[in-house]
C-alpha cells in the first residue's frame, strides 16, 4: 500500500465527503478548514468569512487510485468555473481548490487540470496551492450524511458509481483519422448533419455491448441504457458517465434543442430530449457517430474494465 494525502475544496464538505469516500482506493476522509489566516476556526467563524475553505482531507492508496484519476473524479462532482459557489452554497469558504503537501503533486495536478480544461472553452476557477494549514472540523460535521441520511447534499452521490472514463486514454482525432471516415460519418460528426431516420443499422441493434465515439474510441453509452424509442435513431436514457458528454444550446432549423457532443472528440452526436421512458431522458444519437463493440469482444481490450456495467 502506498498512502498519500491530498486536500480538496469543492463546496459544502458534507457532500464532497459522501461522494469521494465511495471511490475505490480512497482509504479515509475527514472534513475540515484549510488555508485561512487564523488558527483553530469554528464552523461559525468560517461561515462569517474567516477566509478558510471547507476542505476534505483525502487519504488514498496511490497503488490503486492515482492522483490524476482522483482529480478526474473530483472534477466530475464540481462546477469548475464557479467562483465561491457550488450548488446552492455561496461564500469564500465554498471556493474550489486542490491543496497539496507533496511538491511533486503540483505538476500532476496542473497537468490533469490543463488536459481537462482543453476540452472547455473557458478557464477553470480552481486554485492549486500548497496546504498552509488545516484544522479538523467539529465532530458533528464528520460523516454528516451517515448521521443525517436526508441531509443537504449538492452532489449526486451516485456519480461515484459511474465508471471513470480516463480523459488521458483517448486523443483528439487527427486529420488522417477523420479522412478515414465515410462521407456520412464525417458530415454527422464534423458538420452536425443528421442521419435519415431508420437508416442506420445501430438503430435496431440491441445486443449487449459498448457504444464508443467513432472519432476517438471514447466510451459514450452502454446497451443497458438503450431502448426502442421508435423515433428512427439509436436512443439511450443516459451516457455511461456524466462527464463524457457536452451540452450546447441549438437553435438551428427554427427549433430549440440541446445538442450533445463527445467530450474529447467534440463530435456532434445528436440531441437530448425530456421524453424518455419513466420520466428519464432520451439521448437521440446518430448511428454514424458511434461504433458498437459487442460485449464478448471487450475482454482483453482497454475496455475490459467496463464489462460490469454492461448487462447481458
Amino acid at each position: 500500500m502506498n498512502e498519500h494525502t491530498i486536500y480538496l475544496g469543492g463546496g459544502c464538505f458534507w457532500g464532497l465527503q459522501g461522494y469521494i469516500r465511495k471511490i475505490e482506493g480512497v482509504l479515509s476522509t475527514e472534513v475540515g478548514y484549510a488555508n485561512g489566516p487564523t488558527e483553530n476556526p469554528s464552523y461559525e467563524d468560517v461561515c462569517h468569512n474567516s477566509g478558510h475553505v471547507e476542505a476534505l482531507k483525502v487519504t488514498y492508496d496511490a497503488d490503486t487510485l492515482s492522483l490524476d484519476h482522483l482529480i478526474q473524479y473530483f472534477l466530475r462532482a464540481i462546477d469548475p468555473f464557479s467562483i465561491n459557489k457550488q450548488g446552492g452554497d455561496v461564500g469564500i469558504q465554498y471556493r474550489t481548490g486542490i491543496y497539496y503537501t507533496d511538491k511533486a503533486d503540483k505538476a500532476i495536478i496542473q497537468s490533469t487540470l490543463a488536459r481537462a480544461q482543453a476540452f472547455e472553452g473557458k478557464p477553470f476557477a480552481i486554485e492549486v496551492l500548497p496546504l498552509e494549514n488545516y484544522y479538523s472540523a467539529e465532530e458533528y460535521h464528520q460523516d454528516y450524511l451517515d448521521k443525517n441520511p436526508n441531509g443537504y447534499c449538492h452532489i449526486p452521490l451516485g456519480l461515484s458509481d459511474e465508471p471513470l472514463i480516463d480523459d488521458n486514454a483517448y486523443n483528439k482525432p487527427s486529420k488522417e483519422s477523420l479522412d478515414a471516415l465515410s462521407s456520412q460519418e464525417y458530415e454527422v460528426t464534423q458538420n452536425s448533419a443528421t442521419d435519415a431516420p431508420f437508416s442506420h443499422e445501430l438503430t435496431d441493434e440491441f445486443k449487449a455491448g459498448l457504444y464508443v465515439d467513432i472519432t476517438t474510441g471514447e466510451p459514450l453509452f452502454v446497451s443497458s441504457h438503450k431502448f426502442n424509442s421508435h423515433c428512427g435513431w439509436p436512443s439511450f436514457t443516459k451516457p455511461i458517465a456524466k462527464d463524457v458528454i457536452k451540452y450546447y444550446q441549438d437553435d438551428s432549423h427554427g427549433m430549440n434543442r440541446i445538442e450533445v457532443r463527445s467530450r474529447i472528440g467534440n463530435a456532434h452526436l445528436g440531441h437530448v430530449f425530456e421524453d424518455g421512458p419513466n420520466g428519464s431522458l432520451r439521448y437521440c444519437i446518430n448511428g454514424s457517430a458511434l461504433t458498437f463493440i459487442p460485449k464478448e469482444e471487450l475482454k482483453g481490450t482497454k475496455y475490459e474494465y467496463l464489462l460490469p456495467y454492461i448487462e447481458d
